[in-house]
């Protein structure tokens, strides 16, 4: 089991320097200028799938907070649960569009040459695999309702959750999404892909800076309010 918890940590580095290059140009900007040329980006399959990733955080995010904020969705449905799984169910068909428009960006557009072999294609597999495990193990851990932003709606857990994947990574849905876009980019030799999985990685990466301050404020309001009860 040990080398399955370094391989998650070695591959989840992978994904932050992804991320982290598209923050330091002067580092990585041979390797973008590389995918660039691969690349167009007008193409309307490859906008699309650039709005589509941009999209859905923005969208959960606020209209999570809204909720937060007035509890009108969970008045429209007439309880905080049944609103709770409507959001999740939009999010789910959202993603869903999202990698469908991910998809068609890469088969639109050419393959990379030194991608095109069986090694990078089991390395694409292998990442597929870790990606799904994260994802998987996340949602087994947190539940519908803590995934899909229950604690927006008041569906607050006893505690935080610290069990795998959690004891491994920090937000390991996020980071496990991308290994599985990085990997289907990979599958596929896809410049494009690559570019995208970046693009995936610095939203995620905006979404942890704007939702986890927000998500410690709502657990230290449920603490406080405890301890005025008692």
């Amino acid at each position: 089991m040990s080398w399955c918890l370094i391989l998650f940590k070695e591959r989840t580095q992978c994904l932050k320097h992804l991320a982290v290059s598209c923050l330091s140009p002067e580092a990585d900007l041979c390797i973008m200028t590389r995918l660039l040329g691969y690349v167009d980006l007008l193409e309307p399959h490859f906008v699309a799938a650039v709005l589509a990733i941009v999209f859905n955080p923005l969208f959960w995010n606020v209209v999570a907070r809204w909720e937060h904020k007035t509890r009108k969705l969970s008045k429209a449905f007439g309880s905080p649960r049944l609103a709770c799984y409507t959001l999740g169910g939009a999010i789910l068909l959202l993603n869903i569009l999202r990698s469908h428009c991910f998809t068609q960006a890469m088969l639109s557009q050419p393959r990379m040459q030194s991608l095109d072999n069986p090694a990078a294609y089991h390395v694409g597999l292998a990442l597929l695999g870790v990606g799904g495990v994260f994802v998987f193990s996340s949602f087994l851990a947190l539940g519908f309702t803590g995934t899909f932003l229950g604690d927006y709606f008041g569906i607050l857990k006893e505690a935080r959750v610290t069990m795998f994947p959690f004891s491994v990574l920090d937000n390991p849905m996020y980071w496990g999404s991308t290994a599985i876009y990085l990997g289907w980019a990979i599958v596929h030799a896809s410049p494009t892909g690559l570019l995208l999985t970046a693009v995936v990685a610095l939203i995620y990466m905006v979404a942890i800076l704007y939702e986890e301050p927000f998500t410690a404020e709502i657990y230290q309001q449920k603490a406080s309010q405890a301890c005025k009860r008692s």
